[in-house]
């Protein structure tokens, strides 16, 4: 803890500084829901911020009279709430391992439920059982335990990337298709209308892989991306399409069979493409594939990898040999500001990355180490621990301003026996447990000045276990979910100082965030889904949101 606060306290004139610098948000994509939370990252852009004040405190512990939870069944990954219905309300969407949830945003009271099996749906006292047995384990039976559960509830996991548009109709990207949900009643007066699925788009034969992303374009399409490097625009009436692949795609196919058949990766876990991908408002499409980054363009009548057409694509490093495990963040919006793309790399000890958007400036000289004169800047996210020897996030970079925070996902330990290729779901089920639970956030920064990018601060203490951060912009506090002496926690960082500002202790597996995105709601509360249900801390900032 010393060593970390030393470190903090050295660094944080230059968090001072460039905090404020690059300060424009995401421009809003008008195809989306008018809500704040419309697509899982947050906007086209992928930044993980929100210009909405959190709580700040007292650090205490929450019970069940504290916070809201609603059953919802198993592998929600994160919520998209409504715009206002004409009574002035609205409903969060929520697309699970066996059901579309709706709920109502006031009470969190389920409205309606739309299975997505003939199997009968997991119930609250099933749930309950699972959630009360990984409370009662530790070490490596929490381990082991939480291991089945993944098999049981995890593995081939389709539908997890989901956008609501302008129309509240919630699109899902599953496996091979495209499925719309709607309200019922086509003219609702309130949010109290059941769900019914629209139609499906399929997949054609000639697009080779399974979905992994989903965003919208600034004009209203669907976009999403395969794991053979297929980038599809779907209109969203799903009345016609288009495609095109990405450069060195055609050995996609072989690529991903090989990394499961031959090295024994689990599906997914290195995939030739295996993240979504940013958008920005002039029709860049980001998306990183095995150790390329690239940029397709959409100019309004067709998809191009042409670099005549301002696309581009480059060479990151990739030591260890699984790619980039990070959706890319756009950084940098205004007209008097740099743009950029943000990813962290493929290295054993990952670097975050950052990409010229646009023109590459007349005279740059890329940082040591880059292999294109596109980086902008490269620096190791080693959590401030110079000796470590490999470390990985599967988070996608969270950006505020000219800022950008990187949590560690990498477990302390794994225990004798457990399945190497199922290192990240140690930190899933069981990283509340002290001797897996990984420690660290690092802040990087761009100063606009002298063109560099490097470390602000690094927390050496805090655990961000699996969850996708928020950074509120209003109050600049990074919110995560992550644990202390073996409880479930909720952590508040100082985006300044990198210092801990607040925590809540919530103790019960039943409020592990299990890889979903936190979201701050209107009011200025702490909302996200987890194991088996979601949750809202009933805190709100001091002075209102």
């Amino acid at each position: 803890m010393t060593s970390s606060v030393t470190r903090l306290a050295l660094l944080a004139v230059a968090g001072l500084f460039i905090i404020g610098a690059g300060c424009e948000s995401a421009p809003v994509n008008p195809f989306f829901a008018d809500s704040l939370v419309p697509i899982g990252h947050g906007n086209s852009a992928q930044t993980d911020n929100i210009d909405i004040n959190g709580p700040e405190g007292p650090s205490e512990t929450l019970t069940p009279a504290d916070m809201t939870y609603t059953h919802l069944g198993p592998a929600h990954f994160g919520i998209a709430i409504s715009p206002e219905y004409p009574n002035g309300k609205r409903a969060i969407w929520s697309n699970g391992g066996d059901r579309i949830s709706k709920l109502d945003y006031d009470t969190l009271a389920v409205i309606d439920e739309y299975p997505l099996t003939a199997d009968p749906l997991m119930t609250p006292a099933e749930a309950d059982a699972e959630i009360a047995l990984l409370d009662s384990l530790s070490g490596a039976d929490l381990a082991n335990a939480g291991f089945a559960l993944a098999i049981e509830y995890l593995l081939g996991l389709a539908g997890v990337y989901y956008l609501l548009d302008s129309d509240n109709t919630l699109f899902v990207g599953g496996s091979d298709s495209i499925i719309a949900y709607r309200d019922v009643d086509p003219n609702p007066a309130d949010q109290n209308s059941a769900i019914e699925m629209r139609d499906e788009w399929l997949k054609p034969a000639g697009i080779g892989g399974n979905f992994v992303g989903a965003n919208l374009t600034f004009d209203g399409k669907i976009c999403m991306v395969t794991n053979e490097g297929w980038i599809v625009l779907v209109e969203r009436d799903f009345s016609s399409y288009q495609a095109i692949q990405l450069p060195g795609g055609e050995n996609a196919a072989a690529h991903n069979d090989y990394v499961v058949n031959v090295l024994g990766f689990r599906p997914g876990a290195a995939d030739w493409v295996r993240n979504s991908m940013a958008i920005d408002e002039d029709g860049g499409i980001y998306v990183p594939s095995f150790e390329t980054m690239h940029k397709v363009v959409w100019n309004g009548t067709y998809l191009s990898i042409d670099e005549a057409d301002g696309a581009w694509h480059v060479p990151y490093s990739n030591t260890g040999g699984k790619g980039s495990g990070a959706t890319p963040s756009l950084m940098g919006f205004g007209p008097d500001e740099e743009h950029f793309v943000v990813i962290t790399d493929g290295n054993d000890i990952m670097n975050v990355e950052v990409f010229w958007r646009d023109e590459i400036p007349a005279g740059w000289v890329a940082p040591a180490g880059a292999l294109s004169n596109r980086t902008a800047g490269l620096a190791p996210a080693d959590m401030g621990n110079p000796s470590i020897t490999a470390i990985q996030s599967e988070q996608s970079v969270v950006v505020g301003g000219y800022s950008v925070f990187v949590v560690n996902n990498e477990p302390t330990s794994v225990p004798a026996g457990f399945p190497p290729a199922a290192r990240t779901v140690l930190v899933g089920f069981a990283g509340n447990d002290p001797a897996f639970a990984p420690r660290g956030i690092q802040k990087f920064t761009w100063n606009p000045l002298t063109k560099t990018f490097s470390e602000a601060w690094v927390n050496t203490y805090v655990t961000s276990a699996n969850s996708v951060p928020i950074f509120s912009t209003a109050n600049n506090t990074l919110y995560t979910v992550g644990a202390r002496n073996g409880d479930w926690t909720m952590e508040a960082v100082n985006g300044y100082s990198g210092l801990s500002k607040t925590h809540y202790v919530t103790g019960s597996a039943r409020y592990n965030s299990l890889f979903s995105g936190m979201n701050l709601d209107y009011e200025g509360r702490i909302l996200h889904t987890t194991a088996f249900g979601i949750v809202r801390y009933e805190r709100t900032p001091p002075g209102g949101p």
